[in-house]
């Protein structure tokens, strides 16, 4: 699965829009990581339990958003943003969202074409152009 924040891909054709995909998860801090952090704020520089929390939250949000997209049966997802939330002091929400694509690698001698998507397109498995969707 591709995921990119762009519009486009390099040597790539978008053979089909898909819809917009989603991937949300909200995590609860508990009573004990949240002292730590304000002791952590306290003294300034990173904070090692929040950071995890994001870092644990993000993984899981991305593979919700290529779930999303694989079930609708995209090969790509285009525009992909991340917005955090703060709720209520207790909770945060992380949601990765974007547009799910079907896209083509464009042959190399074609207009458009790159290294990479020669390349892919000369592949066995390369995605074939889906006619009418």
């Amino acid at each position: 699965m591709i995921v990119v924040t762009t519009d486009t891909v390099a040597g790539h054709r978008i053979d089909a829009v898909l819809g917009e995909v989603v991937g949300l998860t909200v995590r609860a801090r508990d009573w004990g990581s949240s002292m730590s952090i304000g002791f952590s704020a306290l003294g300034g520089g990173e904070v090692p339990g929040m950071t995890q929390l994001l870092f644990e939250s993000r993984q899981e949000v991305m593979r919700r958003l290529v779930a999303d997209a694989e079930q609708r049966g995209a090969n790509a997802v285009l525009a992909m943003r991340l917005e955090t939330t703060d709720i209520g002091g207790a909770w945060t929400q992380l949601t990765a969202y974007g547009t799910a694509a079907y896209l083509v690698p464009i042959p190399a001698g074609e207009p458009g074409a790159t290294g990479q998507s020669a390349y892919a397109a000369a592949q066995p498995d390369a995605p074939k152009p889906r006619g009418d969707v």
